[in-house]
């Protein structure tokens, strides 16, 4: 088995060097439930007022348990990945149902329920009850891997496994909880991804076996993704007066349930778009440019360019059956929009 160096060095570096992040004043297991979810594929300053806002609206897994779904999107609205939200909402149900309201005190039950992978079972196992599992994410398995000089695709099942193995038996060790903790911040401020590590700052410097053999900059190791699909999309602010023509995304699938202009297939001319629009019965009054977009999800990335269109008052009678007519001052307040479309929010 794969045998890391001492780490004991790490507790003391971390409490004097960790950030003051408001998760880390709490025991509660719903806060850190929350806040570890948030920070999935997510820059903590981008987090910190989401997190704010959503426990002073759901400060309680009963509360949780018991939204709206239209609520949590808003609540969650440009995080993104919003199946995550909908899974802390099936997990909260579950916490009320099978355990009685109060959050699960094993790893088994928290690993149990939705949503909860192996990293996130372990961070709130051992930040909420001490208990010795390992929380492995990207900066965790970044610094295993140069600590060891692990010259294996680290995301490969086999590698996760090796690497979470080797930091189990620290974890046993060592108390779990700051352990975990400084694991993840020195990964985040110290050992950074994409060849820029600040060696010369880190506690385990002259334990590091990359740093001995000049492999720092090129560990780890990652297979390339898979290129994204490319979609072209012309996004219409159709307005009648005040109000703006929006749709409901589909309830599975890609930003599934969520609120968005119509959009069209491909990338289009304004004159296209009033034939389009022509053809529907529409007569645009103005057809005004807005520039172009892109968004990146995951495996896929939207090309956009949009347009803003002024419809006359009768327009509303006509509109496709999908489309609905929002009042411009409440689709800040009551309609989760994907930030796919910031570029085009001023707009609406």
């Amino acid at each position: 088995m794969l045998q890391l160096p001492d780490l004991s060095p790490l507790l003391g570096w971390y409490e004097k060097n960790k950030r003051d992040l408001p998760w880390r004043h709490t025991k509660d297991p719903y806060r850190i439930w929350v806040s570890e979810i948030m920070l999935q594929q997510t820059r903590v300053e981008a987090v910190l007022p989401y997190y704010a806002r959503f426990l002073d609206t759901l400060p309680t897994v009963s509360a949780l348990a018991n939204a709206e779904e239209a609520l949590l999107l808003k609540l969650w609205e440009g995080l993104g990945y919003y199946s995550r939200v909908r899974n802390m909402a099936k997990a909260a149900r579950t916490v009320m149902t099978a355990h009685g309201g109060v959050f699960p005190h094993t790893y088994e039950d928290i690993r149990a329920l939705c949503g909860i992978g192996d990293y996130t079972a372990g961070a709130i196992a051992s930040f909420a009850f001490d208990l010795p599992y390992p929380a492995v994410d990207g900066n965790v398995l970044r610094v295993a891997a140069r600590l060891l000089c692990y010259e294996k695709d680290v995301l490969s099942p086999a590698a996760k496994k090796e690497l979470t193995a080797a930091v189990q038996a620290q974890i046993k060790r060592l108390p779990p909880a700051p352990l975990n903790q400084a694991l993840m911040e020195l990964g985040a401020t110290v050992c950074l991804p994409n060849g820029t590590p600040r060696c010369e700052a880190c506690p385990l410097r002259e334990d590091c076996a990359a740093l001995a053999h000049g492999m720092q900059n090129a560990l780890p190791i990652r297979k390339k993704p898979q290129k994204r699909r490319k979609e072209e999309k012309t996004v219409l602010i159709l307005r009648i007066a005040d109000r703006i023509a929006l749709q409901k995304r589909p309830e599975t699938g890609l930003l599934a349930g969520l609120f968005e202009p119509p959009c069209l297939t491909g990338r289009l001319s304004a004159d296209e778009v009033r034939e389009h629009l022509l053809k529907t019965g529409l007569v645009p009054l103005r057809i005004a440019p807005l520039g172009d977009a892109k968004h990146i999800f995951t495996h896929l990335e939207w090309h956009m360019t949009g347009f803003e269109i002024l419809l006359d008052e009768n327009a509303a009678t006509r509109l496709p059956q999908a489309l609905f007519l929002a009042p411009r001052e409440k689709i800040d307040n009551d309609y989760a929009l994907p930030s796919a479309y910031a570029a085009y929010r001023a707009f609406m």
